[in-house]
């Protein structure tokens, strides 16, 4: 947690500087329950922790905005899976790659989304559309 503070305040002065700011990367955290295929039997499992949650409740309340879940409220999409349990086969995933962008470029996500067809890695490349 001390490093997600770090980069918090990191990423908040970087903002004073270049108000436009693309953050996009492996959070390593599923933020809401849509986020991650079961919920409830993750709820005490590290990425899905509670503390982990609320950073990144605290991140999208000042000033990011998650252009995913922007364009795709309800949409159910992962963009990791477990080698184990054939888990990518049966799409039991969790969404912890973020394309973040600052509030006040949001309007101008075209979209944005997870190529799940790359199966070279346990994590698929995600990508956004973004109209500057």
């Amino acid at each position: 947690m001390e490093f997600l503070d770090d980069f918090f305040r990191w990423a908040h002065e970087l903002k004073k500087e270049r108000p436009k700011l693309i953050v996009v990367g492996d959070y390593n955290i599923a933020h809401t329950d849509i986020d991650i295929h079961d919920p409830v039997r993750n709820k005490t499992s590290s990425g899905f922790l509670p503390e982990e949650r609320e950073w990144m409740s605290k991140w999208f309340a000042n000033g990011f905005t998650d252009a995913f879940r922007f364009k795709h409220p309800e949409k159910i999409e992962y963009s990791w899976w477990s080698f184990r349990a054939n888990a990518r086969a049966n799409n039991k995933g969790w969404r912890i790659d973020y394309q973040s962008v600052t509030d006040n470029i949001r309007d101008r996500i075209v979209d944005a989304g997870q190529w799940n067809e790359a199966v070279h890695s346990d994590h698929c490349p995600v990508w956004m559309k973004i109209d500057l």
